[in-house]
């Protein structure tokens, strides 16, 4: 069986994101390794992806620099018509014999990035997590999902009331 094999560097840049216009990524700047190995009729394409991209944080929504480190493959085989068979098998119409990479690499980005993603402990906006941490109704023990610590003796804010409670609450209190 013949293999041969070329490698190409991309880099996606903020031009790249704005070009793409997905809405999971707008910023940032990762370089790409594509190492393309044909075998037999198909090529088989590997993606190495590093970098880091701009993200909003879901707790404070603040922009947060989130670092990218993946690997992807895509097999390409040559047919009549474009077809996905699968998330890693695609054919391109021979006719052709030309495939964009554009969408799967963004895809690889994308995909790359956590359900959740937020600021380290202490890095998210003081303001915000103050003003989340009045409002939070948590339950006792569960500090899975806390805010940072308490920063609210830095921050004037003038909105802010004692916290009182309603008469009618103290009894269902009492139940914990």
């Amino acid at each position: 069986m013949q293999q041969d094999q070329q490698v190409i560097e991309y880099l996606l840049d903020s031009n790249f994101f704005a070009n793409i216009g997905g809405e999971d990524v707008q910023n940032g700047k990762i370089k790409v390794q594509l190492t393309v190995n044909k075998v037999g009729g198909a090529y088989q394409m590997d993606f190495s992806l590093n970098g880091s991209i701009m993200i909003p944080c879901d707790r404070c929504l603040d922009d947060m620099d989130f670092p990218i480190e993946t690997t992807s493959r895509l097999t390409v085989k040559f047919g009549k018509d474009y077809a996905e068979e699968s998330d890693e098998i695609i054919v391109v119409p021979e006719s052709e014999g030309v495939i964009n990479l554009a969408w799967f690499l963004y895809e690889f980005v994308a995909l790359a990035i956590p359900i959740k993603h937020v600021h380290a402990p202490g890095k998210c906006n003081k303001q915000m997590a103050a003003k989340l941490r009045k409002h939070s109704a948590t339950v006792d023990g569960d500090d899975s999902d806390a805010f940072e610590p308490d920063y609210e003796e830095d921050i004037d804010i003038a909105d802010e009331e004692e916290d009182k409670t309603d008469p009618r609450w103290d009894a269902l209190k009492s139940l914990k």
